[in-house]
């Protein structure tokens, strides 16, 4: 594989995890605009999950 096509493949993933970004970003607005969620449940289901990941990486190591 070429250095071009390295690049390329690393533009292409950096698009899409604009979109990505993007996409969430806007359903996470929507929902607190619409008053399904608030920032504070967001923030802590958040910080929840974070924790759970951290502590399931730490069980592995």
């Amino acid at each position: 594989m070429s250095e071009v096509d390295i690049l390329y493949q690393i533009a292409n993933l950096k698009e899409i995890d604009y979109k990505n970004t993007l996409i969430i970003t806007s359903l996470v607005e929507l929902l607190i605009e619409k008053g399904l969620i608030s920032k504070k449940e967001l923030i802590k289901k958040a910080e929840s999950l974070d924790n759970y990941a951290i502590s399931q990486n730490n069980g592995i190591m």
